[in-house]
């Protein structure tokens, strides 16, 4: 349908899936009931157990999964949970500088007060963008 599955959620006692959607232009409240009708007849022709479904966009604090996440979202803020300390940190805050192939794997290029960090993809626990919100004065 032209749009990327960013994440899922199944939370099988609730009767809940939760399924977030992106596109490169982003995504309204028509997409997500464009694909919600999808896969409404998908899991009832599947046979899926659920009793509710909600499709949303992965919001302002977007998840990062993928290597393409973090090339797409070069120059914005992130926020980073890594699996193990890396000096003397588990958690690094900078803007995204992309990606680059390196001895050992990918690395990701973060920008911090110290420098041009490069941290192992695999080392990556978590990943958030660190939403903008910019305030303008109305007259």
């Amino acid at each position: 349908m032209g749009y990327e599955l960013v994440d899922w959620e199944l939370q099988p006692r609730a009767g809940l899936v939760r399924v977030f959607i992106d596109a490169p232009k982003g995504v309204d409240v028509e997409d997500c009931a464009r694909v919600s009708h999808q896969l409404t007849h998908l899991f009832n022709a599947e046979d899926v157990a659920y009793e509710r479904l909600e499709v949303s966009s992965p919001g302002l604090d977007r998840p990062l999964r993928k290597r393409a996440d973090y090339d797409r979202f070069a120059g914005e803020e992130v926020q980073l949970t890594l699996h193990e300390m890396m000096e003397g940190a588990r958690r690094v805050k900078g803007v995204l500088r992309g990606t680059q192939d390196g001895p050992g794997g990918d690395r990701v290029l973060v920008e911090t007060a110290k420098g041009v960090q490069e941290i192992p993809f695999a080392g990556i626990d978590k990943a958030r963008l660190v939403p903008r919100i910019e305030w303008r004065k109305t007259k």
